[in-house]
């Protein structure tokens, strides 16, 4: 069997991040082509909520936790990211791969923000039968604050490290890791606190491309190695041929 392969599609990617809720349905297009290019192989998708999820996250406040007065929220920004993933899948299928969009909000628990637990064992046995989940950041049920905004970054961590997937590759709107306009080609967790990063204009409650390398940071540790790359070379990526973006590894 080919090896797994975790594939992370940015929400700047398949959104118009600034927007309200503007998918990006000619992106969702050309992923979803070059995915099908490459015939069956054990994949397991994540995407980013982008302008289907962060301003309404962050309208209701879902990262400080459940309040008496933001409960609305928890169905809004769940709806949201929700109508995301449906696109996607519906742009996946149609490129004849068998995706189904599944929700972290059903079966992941966090507490202090992070995730405690998730019933991973459905997504391998969908993995070894060539069936390919899709999953999303999403609000998540806290033991702490009631609930929190677990970001795909973070799903992506967590499930490399419990389905032992070693090729994680993670599409952007950017060519890597950018520092002074350029490639950060290599990062590694000793390099990662000298970075500068930029911050972004859009909205975003789970710490743009600073908290991704922040959770690629986690996986490196683990001994899991991770690719940054622009969208365009995603087939590249799928090859594994060089892409020209950012790996982050241990050192």
């Amino acid at each position: 069997m080919p090896e797994p392969v975790l594939l992370k599609l940015g929400g700047s990617v398949l959104t118009r991040k600034g927007g309200s809720g503007e998918i990006r349905y000619d992106t969702l297009e050309s992923v979803s082509r070059e995915i099908g290019l490459r015939g069956a192989i054990p994949l397991l998708i994540v995407h980013g909520a982008g302008s289907c999820g962060h301003p309404e996250a962050h309208r209701y406040g879902l990262m400080q936790g459940l309040t008496g007065k933001n409960r609305e929220g928890v169905m809004v920004t769940h709806r949201a990211v929700s109508r995301l993933n449906a696109a996607l899948v519906d742009a996946l299928t149609e490129q004849g791969i068998s995706a189904v969009g599944i929700p972290p909000l059903a079966s992941c628990y966090a507490e202090s923000g992070r995730i405690r637990s998730m019933e991973w064992r459905n997504l391998r046995e969908m993995m070894n039968r060539f069936l390919v989940p899709v999953l999303h950041g999403d609000v998540v049920m806290d033991g702490e604050r009631g609930v929190t905004i677990v970001s795909g970054d973070q799903l992506v961590v967590y499930l490399a490290g419990v389905l032992g997937i070693s090729r994680v590759g993670l599409a952007t709107d950017v060519p890597g890791v950018l520092e002074c306009g350029q490639v950060v080609p290599e990062i590694t967790p000793e390099s990662a606190d000298r970075l500068c990063f930029n911050s972004s204009s859009s909205t975003d409650v789970t710490g743009g491309m600073e908290g991704k390398v922040q959770e690629l940071v986690r996986l490196a540790r683990e001994g899991v190695r991770s690719e940054i790359f622009h969208v365009s070379r995603l087939g590249a990526f799928l090859d594994g041929e060089p892409h020209g973006g950012t790996v982050v590894r241990a050192g």
